[in-house]
């Protein structure tokens, strides 16, 4: 096979989408959470792995915290992925990482990054599903789940676990 093979067999495979968060708590076990602008609803600090740059999740999701709330967290240990169908977009596979608990030093020091975000705040866990949506909540109680029993990152389809796993 040549290369311009090569490239055109590339170019005709399937494409899938990439994002990479970090799950971030408190003392009393509340997530923090970033209100973007450009969308409704909330998110985990968080966002595209640059893949074409030859980025990796990790390196995505420290970089994406750093850039949205000023704070250069090192991740943790891989929570969840998950496989996210959508319409009129390829698939997205996301990436959540442990990013730890944040003491009262941390928190002062968030910095938002004001083209995309609005504001931040910290939710319990039963709140969660108020402000994280779909298959996005879903995905934050799952990586929850997988932290607390630490068994390692759970497979996700939509947010939720394949049948039979």
């Amino acid at each position: 096979m040549t290369t311009s093979d090569y490239a055109t067999y590339i170019a005709g495979l399937p494409k899938v989408l990439a994002g990479a968060a970090t799950l971030l708590r408190d003392a009393e076990g509340r997530v923090l959470l970033v209100e973007p602008n450009y969308r409704e609803g909330w998110a985990l600090p968080g966002g595209t792995i640059e893949s074409d740059a030859g980025e990796t999740p990790r390196q995505a999701a420290r970089r994406e915290t750093l850039e949205e709330i000023g704070l250069d967290v090192e991740p943790g240990a891989l929570l969840a992925v998950d496989w996210v169908l959508g319409t009129g977009r390829p698939p997205i596979v996301a990436y959540v990482y442990d990013g730890g608990v944040l003491d009262g030093a941390a928190f002062r020091a968030i910095r938002l990054q004001e083209a995309e975000l609005v504001s931040w705040k910290l939710v319990d866990r039963e709140d969660i599903p108020a402000y994280l949506l779909g298959a996005l909540g879903r995905r934050v109680l799952a990586a929850l789940d997988a932290l607390a029993a630490g068994g390692g990152p759970v497979e996700l389809e939509d947010g939720r676990r394949p049948a039979g796993r």
